[in-house]
This record gives C-alpha cells, sequence and structure tokens, in this order.
C-alpha cells in the first residue's frame, strides 16, 4: 500500500480541507476541488473519480443537513430533478472512458466552474425569480445526474449555475437543493463505478476525515451567509490551474 505520510500526501490533505470547507459553504460537496487537486499532483484518473465520489459523499451530506435545517430548501425543485438523475448517474458511473478522454473532460469542466466562479464574483447574486415546470426539470435531471456520473463530481457545479441563470430559485435555496443534488448523484454514480476492480486512494480514510471537519465548517457558515467574492476568486484560480493541466498533461 502506498505510504500517505510524505509532504506531498500532507499537502493534499490540507488542500482537500480547504476545498470541502469553500465548497459547502455554498452548497457543493467539492468533487471539482478535489479532482482538481488529485490532477495537480498526477494521481490516476482510475483512482480519481471513485475518490472524489466517496469524499464528495460525505460532505454533501454535512451541507445538505445544514442548509436544510436552516430553511434553505425547496422539494418542488429537488425531486422532480433526481427522479432521472439518480438512475442516469448510475449509468454514468458504469462507463469508463480512457484517460485520453477523460481527463480533458474533467479539465473542461474545472475551465468551466472556474469561469462560474470569476461571474458569481464579479456580478454577485441578486435576480428575480421564475418557476420552472416539472417537465423542464425532469429534463435538466437527465443530463446533470448522466454527467455527474461520468465525471466523479456530484452536479452541483452544473445545477447551481444554471438554476442562477434561469432564475429558477433564490440563491440559499439553489444552495440547499445543489447540495442534496449532490447527495444522492453522488452515491448512485459510486454505485455505478463501484465493481471488483474499483480503487480508492490509500489516504482516503484520512481524506474523508479532514473533509468532514472542512464541510461542517463551511456549510454551518454558509448555511447562515452567503460566500465572499473572495472565495469565488480563490477558487477560479485553483480550478483553472488544474483544468489546464488536465486538458495539456495527459
Amino acid at each position: 500500500m502506498e505510504n500517505w505520510i510524505d509532504i506531498q500526501s500532507i499537502v493534499i490533505t490540507v488542500l482537500l480541507f480547504l476545498i470541502a470547507a469553500l465548497y459547502s459553504s455554498v452548497g457543493h460537496a467539492g468533487a471539482s476541488g478535489y479532482l482538481a487537486v488529485m490532477a495537480l499532483f498526477g494521481i490516476s484518473a482510475v483512482i480519481m473519480r471513485p475518490t472524489a465520489l466517496a469524499l464528495n459523499i460525505v460532505v454533501a451530506t454535512i451541507t445538505t443537513f445544514k442548509f436544510y435545517r436552516s430553511g434553505s430548501f425547496s422539494w418542488r425543485l429537488f425531486l422532480p430533478l433526481i427522479v432521472t438523475s439518480i438512475p442516469l448517474a448510475y449509468i454514468g458511473g458504469r462507463i469508463i472512458l480512457p484517460e485520453t478522454v477523460y481527463k480533458p473532460l474533467v479539465g473542461l469542466i474545472l475551465l468551466f466552474s472556474a469561469w462560474r466562479s470569476i461571474h458569481n464574483a464579479r456580478n454577485g447574486f441578486t435576480f428575480e425569480e421564475s418557476k420552472p415546470s416539472i417537465p423542464v426539470l425532469l429534463i435538466t435531471g437527465t443530463g446533470l445526474g448522466f454527467l455527474s456520473g461520468l465525471t466523479g463530481v456530484g452536479g452541483g457545479i452544473f445545477l447551481s449555475p444554471l438554476l442562477m441563470f434561469l432564475h429558477w430559485a433564490p440563491i440559499k435555496i439553489i444552495s440547499g437543493v445543489a447540495a442534496g443534488f449532490v447527495l444522492v448523484n453522488s452515491i448512485s454514480g459510486i454505485l455505478g463505478v463501484s465493481n471488483t476492480t474499483t480503487q480508492f486512494h490509500s489516504a482516503l480514510p484520512i481524506w474523508l476525515l479532514v473533509v468532514v471537519i472542512g464541510g461542517f465548517i463551511g456549510a454551518e457558515y454558509g448555511s447562515k451567509r452567503l460566500g465572499n467574492t473572495t472565495i469565488q476568486w480563490l477558487l477560479a484560480v485553483v480550478l483553472i490551474i488544474a483544468g489546464i493541466k488536465m486538458i495539456f498533461m495527459i
């Protein structure tokens, strides 16, 4: 088993803690950030996806609980989205992409996430609400669920900007719904990924512990107060670096 007690692994562990805290403050679980860190340190794509999903599940559980308790949630949005996303996340998780496809795809997702962070930091979150129809939510859940399982992200990085762009809910409701969406799709995705050859990083038990602590801190703050622009800019920088590396260093 790989020895995780070295400088590089300590740095990774600290970064995962910070990512869990930052992402959970806005209703996400951090999968794109975890993938970014693993990409920066050259961890194999075979290990990246199941490891990111496992970390996502524990942080999303805490984040969903915190936002739900604070009243930042909407069953009307959540249920239609997950009805179609759960089975599609499982199907996506069953598909194993070659590294030459997986890494550029994830790299593009990381760059998209960076763009959204910059957009949010510059433009804020204020808008007038517009309620979507149930069929539209079902179709949305289908696409986002498949993409979340295929890539190893929970789908929050796609759902949140979409809900904000279409003005489907206030920002704190969006954060709570995104947290629940990430949770159920991460569970479905990891069930799809799991088989006899599934590999998790050897440091996963330690990483799970630190992201639980980080997720609790971030969700406690975020469920009561919106994330600030500094956080959005910091996230964008990390995501841009990792996204470029994933695309150009296969």
